[in-house]
Order: structure tokens, then C-alpha cells, then sequence
């Protein structure tokens, strides 16, 4: 049974860049067909996708988020990377990495975790 477990700061300084990672273990990233998804929830406010990386590498982004969002990976590391640039206290909450499928649905979730960005 695959498991995923999101690792990173929990406290990020205004306008910085913020790092995550997703650790995958029992599967492989790259299985067909398969997205790795990443996806916050802001303090009292509904679950907000932020975008993939697929089983091939490619990605895609959030428009709302675009243009400060880059999601990579390491295959040999078998984790997925999510960077935020230039946050605001807007980008605080509890982010998730989530493995989707083809369907939509989302069969496999890390526990989350909590980001608060603050000076």
C-alpha cells in the first residue's frame, strides 16, 4: 500500500520561497497513471489544489498559482518537491500531497503539514 508523508518548515518568513517534500514509499512515482498532487488548506477555508507532477514528469499548475509555483521530483529519491515563491500569511496553512489517478479521485493522502508564514 502506497504511503506519502510531506516533510518541510513549519515556519517560512514573508516573501521567501517555500520548500516541501513529499516522500512516496510501497510504489513508485513514475507507475502509469498516476498524479502527484499537491494541495493546502488555508485556516477555516476549503481544501485548495495547487497542481501535479505525473507519472512521465510533466506538470501542471494552479492558474491562481502559476506563477509562483514549481512542482519537481526525484526518481531515484521516489519524492515529489513543491516550492512556493514569495509568500504571503495568505499561504498559510496545512498542505497535503496526494496521489490522483486518471479518474480524479484521490486514493492516497500524507497526514499534512502545517505551514505558517510569519515574520
Amino acid at each position: 500500500q502506497v504511503q506519502l508523508q510531506e516533510s518541510g518548515p513549519g515556519l517560512v518568513k514573508p516573501s521567501q520561497t517555500l520548500s516541501l517534500t513529499c516522500t512516496v514509499s510501497g510504489g513508485s512515482i513514475t507507475t502509469n497513471y498516476y498524479y502527484w498532487t499537491w494541495i493546502r488548506q488555508p485556516p477555516g477555508k476549503g481544501l485548495e489544489w495547487i497542481g501535479y507532477i505525473d507519472y512521465s514528469g510533466g506538470s501542471y499548475y494552479s492558474p491562481l498559482l502559476k506563477s509562483r509555483t514549481s512542482i519537481s521530483r526525484d526518481t531515484s529519491k521516489n519524492h515529489i518537491t513543491l516550492q512556493l515563491s514569495s509568500v504571503t500569511p495568505e499561504d498559510t496553512g496545512v498542505y497535503y500531497c496526494a496521489r490522483g489517478d486518471r479518474w480524479g479521485a484521490f486514493g492516497s493522502w500524507g497526514q499534512g503539514t502545517q505551514v505558517i508564514v510569519s515574520s
